[in-house]
């Protein structure tokens, strides 16, 4: 599909204003909401994403040793709330109303979400390093009432979409893994305090972990790319019934997991085995859609998310291996969960949002700027807000700096991650430099006087 725009009804009209064609940017309907809205998520996540990166350059003994202690704990939430949830929280209130064609509930609302959102992440984390549980509880409870409003926000939404489909249910599913992951922090900190739980502590932890990791991050990932993939792509889901069993299978797999992992119980194996089946066949309606594609070119944002997907396969056999019954607890299966942990939040989540940021943030800020002008002055394309020889070279930068830290944690080697995570860092500060140069436009838009075609020469 192409999406053109026409001319406002204020352009001239003593010759025919050339109209553009906009090929990059038909996925994403018109936004229905104002583009700051989403811009302000992802500006926090980036700052929270670079921060913790530097936090590691400065702190590699996190990673070298086990991951049970205050600054890992206070890192990994600047990661997973910072990073990660804030970026899903602006690109949803962005995608769920264009992808699932209906319209966002209330924009307000959203607003004070994101108030207190930054006010419980900033008081969580830092409770977190300095290790004041019963504070982290206030925060986290601010940080609740905003996850509150933003999931009323999004099942308010989801409520007025014309029929449900299977991208609906992968997302209703990670807003209700999002919900327990919410109330299974606020216990585990509120146990803390008073220690009451009947749970071993680490376990919980674990159990905690992938509430959020698989059941929001994963299966948000999951969802949306049944609608994302097919449209950059230039497919279509080539099977709902295996994108529907998918998703199911992933749901009854961590639900299993979650109880197996509060109870040490060995059919944790079972249950994961089955989360990983529910991968593989959303693995395989990827590979169908993929072969099945118009575009044959596969653009970097494209190629970022294709690759973090492709990651899901050594996590899937990593997380087999430490399910196994009976796995003692050595210093080198300890740094294989923090591989673990490392893989699934820095290379699978936060490599498919960089390459979702790479579609989504020059289009809000192309509509914000431009689209309003077509037909009267000459504006950018789309793909010349930010540069593709930066895209590449965040891309192989990237993808060596998460191997060299994913061996260099698991061999304990404080200098190996220290120098692995700088390389990450300098590839955050490619991104962010990229990231710039579209936001630039924003500020700053750039165009040109429309230079149209004179009648007298076209009469000769």
């Amino acid at each position: 599909m192409t999406a053109v725009l026409s001319p406002p009804s204020g352009a001239p009209k003593t010759a025919k204003a050339p109209v553009r064609p906009l090929v990059s940017a038909a996925p994403l309907a018109p936004p229905v909401l104002s583009v700051g809205l989403p811009l302000r998520f992802v500006i926090t996540g980036l700052l929270s994403l670079f921060t913790g990166v530097v936090g590691l350059v400065l702190r590699p003994d996190l990673l070298a040793t086990y991951h049970y202690n205050q600054y890992i704990i206070a890192l990994t939430h600047l990661f997973t709330l910072g990073w990660i949830t804030s970026i899903i929280m602006g690109a949803m209130y962005q995608l769920v109303p264009a992808a699932l064609e209906t319209k966002l509930y209330s924009e307000k609302l959203a607003k004070w979400q994101f108030v207190g959102h930054l006010i419980g992440l900033v008081g969580m984390v830092w409770m977190f390093w300095i290790w004041n549980v019963k504070l982290v509880g206030h925060f986290g409870s601010i940080m609740a009432i905003g996850m509150g409003m933003f999931l009323y926000n999004i099942f308010r939404t989801l409520k007025t979409i014309p029929r449900w489909n299977v991208i609906a249910f992968g997302i209703a599913s990670a807003l209700f893994w999002l919900t327990l992951t919410m109330l299974a922090g606020l216990y585990v900190a509120a146990a803390k305090c008073w220690t009451f739980s009947p749970f071993d502590t680490v376990a919980q932890m674990h159990a905690h972990a992938h509430l959020g990791g698989v059941g929001f991050f994963v299966m948000m990932i999951v969802g949306v790319s049944y609608k994302l993939v097919p449209m950059f792509a230039l497919t279509e889901l080539q099977s709902e019934r295996r994108a529907r069993w998918s998703i199911a299978l992933i749901n009854v797999g961590l639900a299993g997991l979650l109880v197996t992992l509060l109870l040490a119980s060995p059919w944790k194996l079972a249950f994961a085995a089955l989360a990983v089946s529910g991968l593989a066949l959303y693995g395989w309606e990827m590979l169908a859609m993929l072969r099945a594609r118009k575009r044959r070119h596969l653009d970097w944002g494209l190629r970022y998310f294709l690759t973090a997907i492709s990651l899901l396969a050594p996590l899937s056999v990593l997380a087999v291996v430490l399910c196994w019954p009976g796995l003692p607890l050595t210093v080198f299966t300890g740094q294989l969960e923090n591989v673990y942990g490392f893989l699934a939040l820095i290379g699978v989540v936060t490599l498919a949002i960089l390459g979702m940021l790479y579609k989504i943030v020059p289009f809000l800020v192309w509509y914000h700027s431009y689209s309003r002008q077509i037909g009267r002055s000459k504006v950018p394309a789309l793909a010349d807000l930010c540069s593709t020889s930066l895209q590449a070279v965040t891309y192989w930068m990237f993808v060596v700096a998460l191997a060299a830290v994913s061996v260099a944690t698991a061999l304990s080697h404080e200098a190996g991650v220290k120098w692995s995570c700088a390389l990450l860092a300098a590839c955050m500060a490619t991104f962010a430099v990229n990231i710039g140069k579209i936001l630039i436009h924003f500020v700053r838009p750039k165009m040109e006087p429309l230079v149209l075609p004179s009648p007298l020469k076209g009469n000769a």
